[in-house]
């Protein structure tokens, strides 16, 4: 049994849509960061970085195991059921480049564009500008690479797409307001939103927690 600490953000909704993927069992228990939650003392000790998402492993080897950060949960997760990650390889390290590309690069960028854009009571051009044209050319990057295959990492679909899809529906949707018209020639990121999101699993993903 698996507890999945998380919330309705882009991070929280990676670890359901593998655990959906993957078909197991898990608890789910809703950290509402709108209500501080994360500073609690019971998820400090889950979370140092007091930031959902995270987990407990009530099975893991050696006794109950907590893992934090988003991209080490899939990473775990991954190797534990060996699936969506290649055990060794070429193919193992295309998919562990495109997964840091999105923990070090897509999702910081698009969150503070997220802020300045959209959530600041006080814009502050200078902010805007810099990360709407940062969070533009990482997905121009990232269309440039799906022009070349199906999935980020290659022609399987991998962890490194759990770990996008969500950023990738949120720069669509809730910053389409912000990025507007540089969406529209992304012709194979749409392409790509569109194949992820027809997986069932994906689907019961985005809605945890409800």
């Amino acid at each position: 049994m698996i507890t999945l600490y998380t919330w309705t953000t882009p991070n929280g909704r990676k670890p359901s849509i593998m655990l959906e993927e993957l078909g197991w069992k898990y608890e789910v228990k809703p950290v509402n960061i709108g209500k501080n939650e994360q500073f609690t003392d019971e998820f400090l000790a889950i979370a140092p970085n007091n930031k959902i998402p995270a987990i407990v492993d009530h099975d893991a080897e050696g006794g109950p195991l907590s893992i934090f950060e988003s991209g080490a949960i899939l990473t775990y997760l991954a190797e534990k059921s060996g699936q969506f990650l290649p055990e060794s390889g070429p193919g193992r390290y295309k998919v562990l480049e495109w997964l840091h590309w999105q923990i070090g690069g897509l999702g910081p960028m698009l969150g503070q564009l997220g802020y300045f854009g959209v959530r600041a009571e006080e814009k502050t051009p200078a902010a805007i500008e810099r990360f709407t044209e940062e969070s533009d050319r990482l997905l121009t990057v990232m269309d440039r690479q799906l022009q070349r295959h199906p999935y980020l990492a290659g022609d399987e679909y991998s962890i490194a797409d759990i770990s996008c899809y969500a950023w990738t529906v949120a720069a669509t949707t809730f910053l389409g307001q912000v990025l507007g018209e540089r969406l529209d020639s992304k012709e194979a990121l749409h392409r790509w939103l569109e194949t992820l999101g027809d997986r069932p699993a994906v689907q019961r993903g985005m809605k945890i927690p409800g």
